[in-house]
């Protein structure tokens, strides 16, 4: 007797495989950069002022500031960084959540830190400078 496959079934299996797949990688990339979150932390602030991103007085202060930004992503819900990302989360097809969740930290908290002087670039400019240090945590 012939087996009747269900294509609806088989693509419900795939979707949830993907999923599961996704999480897995969220979760290794927030894990990771909460372990490392100081070492990223004085890469990314670095790479930020090279890039012409930020302008500071006060480097130290920012680094303290992103390292806990990496910190705090490995305890959220899923809901609040998505959340937190809202208003960006099409600027890149298949985005970094951890990227998303720092460009927007930068773009509407990081402004307001009273040892930032100004902050350049646009939200793509922000996002591609972010990228390029986190990048490494998938590896």
């Amino acid at each position: 007797m012939a087996r009747h496959i269900n294509p609806s079934r088989s693509t419900n299996k795939a979707i949830d495989a993907l999923d599961r797949k996704r999480e897995r990688e969220r979760r290794f990339i927030l894990n990771k950069a909460r372990d490392n979150a100081e070492d990223m932390a004085i890469i990314l602030v670095q790479r930020l002022v090279d890039e012409h991103i930020i302008e500071t007085n006060d480097i130290h202060a920012i680094q303290q500031g992103v390292e806990r930004q990496l910190r705090e992503p490995a305890d959220m819900e899923e809901f609040e960084i998505r959340l937190k990302v809202a208003d960006i989360r099409t600027l890149v097809p298949d985005p970094n959540i951890l990227t998303l969740y720092l460009t927007s930290y930068i773009i509407d908290d990081l402004i307001k830190h009273p040892k930032i002087q100004d902050v350049f670039g646009d939200d793509l400019d922000v996002y591609k400078a972010v990228d390029t240090v986190l990048s490494k945590l998938r590896k």
